[in-house]
């Protein structure tokens, strides 16, 4: 009898032993500086975890977080620690003027959150929150005499409602695709799915679009990736859980981790949130570059601009030296800046040729860009120039002699997926080059994370089912207004996007004549994309012949608009259906929107940025795509009817 009750006892206490625990787990609190965003943390059952909540309707549900590492696994039987210091704000005024908004004015709630086991400090999770964005890394500790480590998953994930809707673009598998270039960031995009897939099997792609209901949206990403971490992708699980993803075993033709190393102590890169209850601060959110820093100082003033670009109408076969000459003088005419000279120049025209080419070019006020590609072992492309940007050496003595005929920039191809020593490459490539005054746009390649901030010489990336896919496919042709209407609230968000397009050629080929793809675009949509797509270099998929076959007040504008801006709004839209947005180039407004719906879409938009009384510029599609230009007065209540049609776009500028 006496045995019977001690157990009863043993057990009741153990019972009220593990509910004490329970109601001791540690749960801190704290907000956005405007109070609309609260975010949680907690250690419920030694688990680390977070949740968010927007204006009071939860947006994140608890999501885990943590890291498994070849010091130890800290993911379970984690210890929140006492509060060491009080949330603060922070913010920093910076301007970058490579990027959506050129002067920006960040604000922020930052809280750091201590994790402990087994009695020692293992990491902070450190929280930036402003009135748009969840931000959060990693600060990981050394352990003993461990003063380095592998990170072999991380716990971090994202909770989605399962309520929620995505707008994803699927990983690939590694290994194929041209020449065995996969992953290239160039599929296409699945919307308005139900959260609870992982894709092809292999994931998503940052940045990530949810939808929350009639709640809002939510764009998950990275930014801060440099040579000390890999880059990361979205796995997605049953339940409406997505966790960070390391790059896939077969990137880099297998060669390589997959699982990036830091010193200790280190941090990871931040993983970003952005939420709305519209689109407004997706298209808006600078939190890309709000938390990283300058990694050198630029070595010159580099200039950007409009240019053009042969390849994308005439293909390999344009690479030859009498068609550069011709694109040289085309790009004079249109007052643009560059000229870039695509693949195979090095066999097709040669480096003296090469040489002179640059110097005709300095002739007329144009520079040239040169195409290079990436490869060591990681692709089987045949494309030349070869050997050169995977080589330290190799590399600097091509950009000493790019330097010394005064080429502008690099493009650089074919990349061999997201591992750490990938990062590497696109750093040792960026920092090469500012070295000796280049620029760098990077094409099949990964998406940037910040890296206009970060790498001053840095321009554009790809990373997007670009213009190429134009010339080569009619269904992309048709279905070109669909992923226009995409690009603004995902892939563009987060960094320069060089989609090279803008096409005012009816037909693909270099004599515009009816063969091969044909454009189901307007002229006016044209235009639209070309203030749409944010990258302070375009390349923009124009042809001499245009100055002849194309409408003149289509030319004229082309002539004319910026590349660089100091701010962008949006105004409406949805992915996939239609945009309406404004871009600032200093005092000048250009209003664009375009349709991608079968029906013509007919609404009244709001013109703050314009005074009544203001005479703006409008150019406008009919029924049949056949555009126009004509002058338009703001009204008193600064709102305008606008009509566009499937495949069509309009503009306004002041």
């Amino acid at each position: 009898m006496l045995n019977i009750e001690l157990m009863k006892k043993t057990f009741l206490f153990a019972a009220g032993l593990v509910l004490a625990l329970a109601a001791s787990a540690e749960e801190r609190r704290f907000t956005s500086p405007d109070g609309k965003i609260e975010v949680t943390v907690t250690d419920t059952d030694g688990t680390p975890d977070y949740s968010v909540t927007y204006e009071g309707n939860a947006f994140i549900l608890s999501s885990p977080l943590g890291l498994n590492t070849s010091m130890g696994d800290y993911t379970s039987g984690m210890t929140l620690l006492p509060e060491k210091e009080a949330p603060k704000l922070v913010g920093q005024q910076y301007s970058v003027k490579t990027i959506k908004q050129s002067k920006v004015d960040y604000k922020a709630t930052e809280a750091v959150f201590t994790f402990a086991k087994d009695d020692r400090t293992v990491y902070d999770v450190i929280f930036r929150v402003s009135d748009r964005d969840v931000a959060f890394r990693y600060r990981m500790y050394p352990r003993r005499n461990t003063l380095s480590t592998v990170i072999l998953s991380e716990a971090t994930g994202f909770q989605l409602p399962q309520t929620a809707t995505s707008f994803l673009c699927p990983q690939v598998k590694p290994g194929g695709g041209f020449a065995g270039t996969y992953p290239s960031y160039e599929t296409g995009y699945t919307l308005d799915e139900p959260v609870g897939k992982n894709g092809w099997g292999e994931g998503y792609t940052f940045p990530c679009l949810f939808r929350n209901e009639d709640k809002g949206w939510i764009l998950i990403s990275e930014t801060g990736v440099s040579s000390a971490y890999c880059a990361s992708r979205l796995l997605g699980q049953p339940d409406g859980l997505y966790t960070i993803g390391f790059p896939q075993e077969g990137e880099n033709n297998g060669n390589g981790s997959a699982a990036p190393g830091i010193p200790l102590p280190g941090m990871t890169p931040w993983r970003t949130i952005t939420l709305g209850t519209t689109l407004a601060p997706i298209m808006e959110t600078t939190v890309p570059f709000d938390l990283v820093e300058p990694l050198y100082e630029p070595s010159k003033d580099y200039v950007y601009g409009a240019g053009s670009w042969s390849w994308i109408i005439g293909m390999d076969g344009s690479t030859v030296y009498d068609e550069q000459k011709r694109y040289i003088d085309f790009t004079a005419e249109m007052g643009y800046k560059t000229v870039l000279v695509d693949a195979l120049w090095d066999t097709q025209i040669g480096r003296d040729k090469i040489a002179e080419l640059a110097e005709y070019a300095e002739t007329k006020g144009v520079a040239l860009f040169l195409w290079y590609n990436s490869n060591g072992y990681w692709n089987h492309a045949p494309q030349g120039p070869k050997g050169i940007m995977d080589n330290t050496i190799a590399r600097r003595r091509e950009m000493a002699w790019m330097q010394s005929i005064g080429v502008r920039g690099i493009k650089v191809d074919f990349f061999g997926g997201d591992k750490q020593e990938t990062m590497k490459l696109y750093e040792d490539i960026m920092a090469d080059a500012n070295d000796y005054g280049i620029l760098c746009v990077f094409h099949g390649c990964t998406l940037p994370r910040g890296w206009e901030r970060m790498y001053p010489n840095y321009a554009s990336s790809e990373a997007v089912l670009a213009s190429e896919n134009l010339h080569f496919s009619q269904g992309a042709c048709d279905n070109e207004a669909f992923n226009a209407c995409i690009h603004p609230f995902i892939r563009n968000t987060v960094g320069s996007m060089d989609f090279g397009g803008s096409a005012l050629n009816k037909y693909y080929n270099a004599k515009n004549e009816p063969r091969g793809s044909v454009r189901r675009t307007s002229d006016v949509f044209a235009l639209a994309t070309a203030v749409m797509f944010q990258s302070p270099i375009q390349h923009f998929a124009l042809a001499p012949n245009n100055l002849t076959d194309a409408p003149a007040w289509a030319v004229d504008f082309m002539k004319n608009v910026p590349t660089l801006w100091d701010e962008v709004k949006f105004i409406d839209g949805y992915p996939g259906r239609y945009v309406i947005m404004a871009r600032r180039n200093g005092d000048k407004w250009f209003v664009v929107g375009i349709n991608a719906q079968e029906q013509t879409l007919e609404t009244e938009i709001d013109l703050a940025m314009f005074n009544p009384g203001d005479v703006v510029k409008c150019y406008t599609d009919d029924e049949k795509l056949c555009g126009s230009v004509s002058d338009v007065k703001i009204r008193k209540n600064r709102k305008i009817k606008v009509s566009i049609p499937c495949n069509g776009g309009f503009v306004l500028e002041n």
